[in-house]
């Protein structure tokens, strides 16, 4: 059922690796919705599938990884005449990735931010034919129109002395001005959805502030939704609405990021916030860590994923049967501590 304000949905998603050790189910059996406007924030630790998930939105994966099932919906709103803007629904999953129109979605209405900008830039180009580009492929620009409005996008992000730096490779430029450069051709032509990969990682904690800041201004000058991938618990805090906690290419709880950071209920959740810094915790306590590490992608336990490194895991149970999905309130948790009516087992 469409709701007026949804973006994306996505069903059922799965996402497979074919390679000699065998099967990697990066992504395996992912639902959620984006709706305008909103940022998503999606946690876990590395190997649990969100860049994976991320890129199938984008379909970036072929021909190394393959969706075999599920479908992702992009609901494309268009003003018509003046009147009420309708509503139309692409299922991205049966385009073709080299095909026209999915090259018209990627880049254009849905933008993404890499984790390294210097290995996501082309090293012989200048930084402005780069954003310009990408306006004259989605914007039916010339090529100086295009240098224009890459200098203006470049001055909306804050870039100093946004003239010099079109004509500058990336390799001249700082690491937080490279990020900057890549937020101005992800934002250059305005789209409904900014996926932002990991995208302060490599950045000091004072440029990383003022990207997460930047980001937020231009979300709320241009309405655009935010699907924040990161493994920095602090840093979707500050940015999400709502957050999807993902473990081996699976959702385990799904939450308003109030509700989650107040009252984790699936144990992995509870591991991931119990492991990092706290402004209220005594100067040397030592932090939590999670019990042993993620388990070898081409086997993963049978019944809950997370139960070999679960204290609460139920033996017969969790290690057995798949968990169910369990609503308490406006959150979904796949946990065997929880019943259907949401009540603690």
């Amino acid at each position: 059922m469409t709701t007026p304000g949804q973006l994306i949905e996505v069903q059922g998603l799965k996402t497979f690796f074919k390679v000699r050790e065998g099967t990697v189910r990066a992504v395996n059996g992912v639902s959620f919705t984006l709706e305008r406007g909103r940022t998503l924030g999606v946690v876990g630790e590395s190997g649990c599938g969100k860049s994976v998930m991320a890129q199938s939105v984008m379909r970036l994966v072929e021909p190394a990884g393959k969706i075999v099932e599920g479908k992702i919906n992009f609901y494309r709103s268009a003003a018509q005449n003046g009147h009420e803007a309708t509503v139309e629904v692409v299922d991205i999953t049966s385009l073709d990735y080299r095909g026209v129109e999915i090259r018209r979605i990627r880049g254009g209405e849905i933008a993404m931010v890499f984790q390294d900008p210097m290995t996501s830039f082309s090293p012989v180009h200048t930084i402005g034919d780069q954003i310009a580009e990408a306006l004259i492929l989605h914007q039916d620009m010339d090529k100086k129109e295009a240098l224009e409005r890459a200098i203006e996008t470049l001055h909306r992000v804050g870039m100093p002395k946004p003239d010099r730096v079109v004509n500058n490779f990336p390799h001249q430029l700082s690491g937080g001005m490279r990020q900057r450069s890549m937020i101005a051709m992800a934002l250059s032509c305005n789209p409904s959805l900014l996926i932002a990969d990991e995208p302060t990682t490599a950045l000091d904690v004072t440029t990383e502030a003022q990207i997460l800041e930047l980001m937020k201004e231009l979300q709320a000058s241009l309405g655009m939704a935010i699907m924040f991938i990161t493994h920095n618990l602090g840093v979707v805090a500050e940015m999400a609405n709502e957050i999807i906690v993902m473990y081996l290419g699976k959702i385990v709880e799904r939450a308003d990021v109030v509700s989650l950071f107040d009252d984790p209920r699936h144990p992995y959740s509870r591991a991931l916030l119990r492991s990092i810094p706290r402004v209220d915790k005594d100067t040397g306590e030592r932090l939590e860590s999670i019990e042993g590490i993620v388990p070898d992608p081409y086997s993963i336990p049978q019944g809950c994923p997370f139960h070999p490194r679960c204290p609460s895991n139920i033996p017969g149970v969790c290690d057995v049967i798949e968990p169910p999905l369990v609503t308490i309130g406006a959150r979904q948790v796949y946990c065997h501590l929880y019943q259907q009516d949401g009540t603690a087992r």
